[in-house]
């Protein structure tokens, strides 16, 4: 290929590189690792590149899918340290920022049977853990990005029937989600930032009785370090040990140095940096964000400890 294919095909791929790092994030749920696939997939097509650049759009979506399904197949096998969450991306306030929303060629969006901003939220990430990873290419490529059924089919080179067939077994694992939908809606947002505001208000002053009204009695707190910071193994379930935990790690951290609100997959969340030398196992950055139940008490907590996993996120310089 000579210079001026090269850069042609260069312009072309990057004109889909939004799409690419949609699809990759969402397959992944990690920032870090859509990154790392979108450059490899322009090394691949660089490399050796497809006959026509009109058929470029369905390579592109077939090399991205089929290395995204290699890195969850690595993933599974080698195991994860403690719980998996996926990695914080900021959304801001927008209904469909560029982060999340894949945009045609022709200057259309993309969005099928889940809002795209729905797609990234934490609840639909971790729903898709329960998918195959061909599950969830079908599911993602149908109901997110809104191909057909000929369209996924091409791009993934699968019968149109072995099309119908996964994706009706995707949307069967959905099913518990699809039950509970999270869209994050205004109303939504704003009873989430109350909930975890008044937790973590209740939490500095010592409100015992305030922070423990918030949470529902079976709430959970997942805690993702990766194997690299300090992070309980297993869920906490329960107010009262949720609770205890957080104090208990209140007393170890202190107080964060600095700490500010963002709107995180859709929905707020708080951002924290913390005295790196309380202890060098215990994350000096963290991400901490919250689910509610249908009372709006919240089900669950999570926290982001992990340094790769915090790529996608701003953090506040302490004043």
């Amino acid at each position: 290929m000579d210079a001026r294919a090269r850069a042609a095909l260069a312009e072309a791929a990057r004109e889909h590189e939004p799409f690419l790092w949609g699809l990759c994030y969402r397959m992944t749920g990690v920032a870090a690792d859509a990154d790392d696939l979108v450059q490899e997939v322009h090394a691949r097509a660089l490399a050796n590149p497809p006959e026509r650049l009109d058929t470029l759009r369905p390579w592109l979506t077939r090399v991205a899918v089929n290395l995204a399904r290699d890195l969850l197949r690595r993933r599974r096998r080698e195991g994860y340290v403690g719980p998996w969450l996926p990695s914080p991306l900021e959304t801001g306030d927008e209904e469909a920022p560029p982060s999340v929303e894949a945009r045609l060629p022709g200057g259309g969006s993309t969005e099928g049977r889940y809002e795209l901003l729905e797609s990234v939220s934490f609840a639909f990430l971790l729903a898709l853990e329960a998918l195959s990873p061909k599950q969830r290419a079908v599911l993602l490529l149908r109901d997110v990005f809104d191909y057909s059924v000929r369209e996924v089919a091409e791009a993934l080179r699968m019968s149109e029937a072995n099309v119908k067939v996964v994706h009706h077994r995707a949307r069967t694992a959905m099913d518990a989600y699809d039950k509970e939908r999270c869209v994050p809606t205004r109303d939504l947002r704003e009873r989430s930032r109350a909930a975890l505001e008044g937790f973590l208000g209740a939490l500095l002053t010592g409100d015992v009785a305030a922070a423990e009204s918030l949470l529902a009695s079976d709430v959970r707190a997942l805690s993702d370090g990766g194997g690299q910071m300090r992070a309980a193994l297993v869920p906490v379930v329960g107010a009262q040990r949720v609770l205890l935990f957080f104090r208990r790690l209140l007393e170890m951290r202190g107080t964060p140095l600095a700490v500010e609100s963002r709107m995180l997959n859709g929905l707020p969340a708080v951002v924290a940096v913390f005295d790196a030398a309380k202890d060098p196992l215990l994350a000096v950055r963290t991400v901490l964000r919250v689910e509610l139940d249908a009372s709006g008490r919240i089900k669950e907590l999570h926290s982001v400890l992990a340094d790769r996993k915090l790529v996608g996120v701003r953090m506040p310089v302490p004043g």
